[in-house]
């Protein structure tokens, strides 16, 4: 097989690794499979310093056997999904800037957040979400949607892709056809969307066809299946021609990149499988494979792609067609440029930068019902829910002392308040919330900090549990915990659990604001 089939195949994939500096994993594939992108997460980032040396690192290797510079993406889109979080600005969660209210804000912290990224190296976002949040149950999207409606959706999304552009990255519109109305994580199992054609295209695709028209650079898929355009309901849009081929580029005219979302979630391993999926997606129509995670998994698929092209599966004419559109969006400055950044961020945290986040992040935060502070007089005990295992879409945060926490008590100490605090897994297990009503007995002021309660049979029962006369509730993440506890004595969200987002939250229950 000739060697210039293996090096297009390769600019095809995207890929992940698991280290802080260049490893045998990374390397072995740059250089021998010359894959195309590498995809970064929350184990390649220390600080935004090591990020940049990291990144000059990956394209010095790829220099070597490549004149086409490396796609270098990443999930930076704010909120509870951050890879990079300490020494950048605090981007608000994209349903923050919709309960803020300023189109305008949201445009300018995602230009922000742009040319932090930049600055460090990265030319790919994969950002912004243009689902439509309407499904309260959904597990997957919630905060980082800008909206429960297509309306707000595209005004919040536009804006964002507007900033995020401005700086010279490529962009990502994700999760087409729409993964907002699923009640079902697909980095776990599959989701169908079963509405017809006529609801999908006033509402879920609504969204992506401003994106379109607006330029966006790339589109990523989701994993799940929608009856109205893949009759097949084992099919998910990733793999589903009639999905990424007669709907994205035939009715919707999309002439850009097509990125599958990761080949290693449960809905398309446990099914088709990995290199079943490189196949079937390149088949369907997508024109990037990612797979994030294992070396194994990510050499097999390319193998197979190579095979499949080999054997006809896949036409030559499909993986010449995908590598057009990769090396076209290759030309975006980010990519072109990466010899001239310097190694070491100039301009990252900008004060004006650092006020604005804070500024959406108050106006955007909720207080539902009737409302009363603190009373500083008193002590408070504070039960908090927080994320301990991490996932995709739930970060473990860090603390202070890089301690994995994402609480509210050294803010609150700060405001003065004596607290003692009882923390439980965001799993919420019996014995977990026993322990917690028992350490809550007696107490005269109790803040109870949520994270996505409304799908936890433990939280729920503890939200109802607690005495309401003597309750706070915060949401840590959705803010449809709220209702869990209608009595309490205050009841806000902030689209978040960080600390930039717990912060407007003690301001409010101290009186601050």
């Amino acid at each position: 097989m000739e060697q210039g089939l293996r090096e297009k195949i390769g600019q095809l994939f995207m890929v992940g690794f698991d280290a802080l500096e260049a490893n045998d994993h990374i390397r072995n594939l740059i250089r021998q499979q010359r894959v195309g992108g590498v995809i970064l997460f929350r184990r390649n980032v220390h600080t935004p310093q090591q990020v940049s040396r990291l990144c000059r690192e990956l394209q010095e290797i790829n220099a070597e056997v490549s004149d086409i510079p490396l796609l270098i993406s990443i999930d930076q889109e704010g909120g509870m999904v951050m890879r990079i979080e300490q020494g950048v600005t605090p981007i608000p969660a994209a349903m923050a800037f919709q309960a803020a209210g300023s189109v305008l804000d949201c445009e300018r912290l995602n230009q922000v957040s742009g040319d932090e990224m930049r600055q460090v190296g990265i030319n790919m976002l994969l950002a912004p979400v243009l689902d439509v949040n309407n499904n309260r149950s959904n597990p997957v999207i919630g905060v980082r949607a800008y909206g429960e409606d297509a309306a707000t959706v595209i005004d919040y999304g536009m804006a964002a892709m507007r900033g995020q552009q401005s700086t010279g990255m490529a962009v990502t519109a994700k999760h087409f056809p729409g993964h907002g109305d699923t009640a079902t994580d697909t980095h776990y199992a599959m989701a169908l969307v079963p509405h017809d054609k006529a609801r999908l295209q006033a509402v879920e695709l609504a969204p992506f066809r401003a994106a379109i028209a607006a330029g966006v650079d790339a589109i990523m898929t989701a994993h799940v299946v929608f009856p109205a355009f893949e009759m097949d309901t084992s099919v998910p849009a990733t793999l589903s021609k009639g999905v990424l081929t007669d709907l994205l580029r035939g009715e919707m005219g999309y002439e850009g990149v097509v990125i599958s979302d990761c080949l290693e979630m449960a809905a398309i391993a446990d099914g088709v499988g990995i290199s079943g999926g490189a196949i079937a997606t390149l088949q369907a129509g997508a024109d990037i494979v990612l797979i994030s995670h294992r070396e194994a998994q990510q050499q097999a698929a390319i193998e197979a792609v190579l095979a499949a092209v080999d054997s006809g599966a896949i036409p030559l004419a499909r993986i010449d067609e995908a590598l057009a559109r990769v090396r076209q969006l290759k030309q975006v400055h980010a990519v072109r440029d990466w010899k001239e950044r310097t190694v070491t961020p100039p301009a990252l945290m900008r004060p004006e930068a650092m006020a604005l986040a804070h500024k959406v992040q108050q106006a955007a935060l909720r207080v539902q019902g009737d409302y009363r502070p603190l009373d500083a007089s008193l002590p408070v005990t504070l039960i908090t829910v927080e994320v301990r295992s991490r996932s995709e879409i739930d970060e473990v945060a860090l603390g202070r002392n890089k301690e994995a926490r994402s609480s509210m008590l050294p803010a609150l100490v700060d405001a003065g308040f004596e607290v003692r605090e009882f923390a439980l897994s965001a799993q919420a297990l019996p014995e977990e919330v026993d322990a917690a009503l028992a350490f809550a007995q007696g107490a005269r002021q109790i803040v109870l900090q949520t994270y996505n309660a409304l799908f936890v049979d433990g939280q729920r029962r503890l939200a109802g549990a607690l005495p309401h006369g003597q309750l706070w509730l915060v949401a840590g993440r959705l803010p449809y915990d709220l209702d869990l506890a209608p009595q309490a004595q205050g009841r806000l969200a902030a689209f978040g659990c960080r600390p930039a987002a717990l912060a407007p939250v003690v301001e409010k229950l101290a009186g601050k604001a």
